[in-house]
């Protein structure tokens, strides 16, 4: 999602009373730590074992798990700045948003991706081991990181022409708007997020309803990734409030004028924050591999450290 949204709150924060503003934070600071251990747990159950570094699903999904720690902590950050010290330097918000901005664009490119790899291994098994190798889920990762990079780097590079040097050492409440200003960056936004809705929501609808229909006629293991499509769909449709960021955001200000800290305290856990969760969900226990090895971590039975 457009990371603007993240500090949104935060911009009209101090109508919220002090304890209102302690608790959003707390909650927001609980929900974070909860998620990042719980994926450390993912993380060190994956790297002590060869059967998950070796497999193209799990290396694709410990790669969405990574990159949504690093987003969830930035967007944590961020939150927690837009009530604290409000400004900061526009040169260290603009290390923040661009990094914030790839982890987050990069979830639905890796959803679409993990689809693609679900559908192979259903609908084409046999030729699932050629097609789906180490190398090549790596160059994919690879091309994941080159697509994002391309869409915000331009950003800065905008930025850069059209602002004065002395606009990045200037203060300023930490937006995507505010450090990155022009409105041909708007216009821009607008056109990337509609390729990439395409794109991604082209991939998903093709790939599941394959496997859907595969399913209902396949083996029982085929048939066992209805669930699992069922969650990753719910997933991408959080996911996808990435590209309709802006609008979901004016609509939200329109409906709830009076209410629009809290409208947007809650758009924020929805879009941001929940989607983060779903993952673990997925891979950590409805995987029976995977559950197999984590528990003995997540419960501390074998230390992460």
């Amino acid at each position: 999602m457009d990371v603007s949204s993240v500090n949104t709150t935060g911009i009209v924060g101090y109508a919220d009373s002090f304890s209102k503003a302690v608790t959003k934070n707390v909650i927001v600071v609980f929900i974070g730590i909860s998620i990042t251990y719980i994926n450390a747990s993912l993380i060190h159950t994956f790297s002590k074992h060869q059967i998950f570094y070796t497999n193209p699903r799990y290396i694709l999904f410990i790669h969405l798990v990574i990159n949504d720690m690093i987003q969830v902590s930035l967007t944590i950050i961020l939150f927690v700045i837009s009530y604290t010290i409000y400004r900061i330097n526009v040169s260290v918000c603009c290390v923040f948003i661009l990094l914030a901005l790839f982890t987050t664009e990069n979830t639905p490119l890796n959803l679409a991706c993990m689809a693609a790899e679900c559908y192979i291994a259903v609908c084409m098994p046999l030729r699932h081991v050629e097609i789906c190798t180490i190398k090549r889920t790596l160059m994919l990762i690879g091309l994941i990181w080159t697509t994002t990079m391309l869409s915000v780097m331009s950003d800065l590079f905008i930025t850069l022409t059209t602002q004065p040097l002395d606009f990045f050492h200037s203060q300023v409440f930490c937006l995507r708007q505010t450090v990155f200003p022009s409105p041909l960056i708007i216009k821009k936004r607008d056109i990337t997020y509609s390729v990439f809705l395409v794109i991604v929501w082209g991939t998903i609808l093709y790939t599941y309803f394959r496997i859907l229909f595969t399913a209902k006629t396949a083996s029982k293991d085929a048939k066992k990734a209805r669930n699992t499509i069922l969650l990753h769909v719910f997933q991408l449709l959080l996911c996808m409030a990435t590209y309709v960021a802006p609008q979901l955001l004016d609509i939200l200000q329109q409906w709830f004028p009076k209410n629009r800290t809290d409208s947007l305290f809650a758009y924020y856990i929805i879009v941001q924050i929940l989607p983060r969760s779903v993952s673990p969900i997925i891979y950590g226990i409805r995987d029976n591999t995977f559950r197999k090895y984590l528990k003995r971590y997540l419960f501390c039975k074998d230390s992460i450290l």
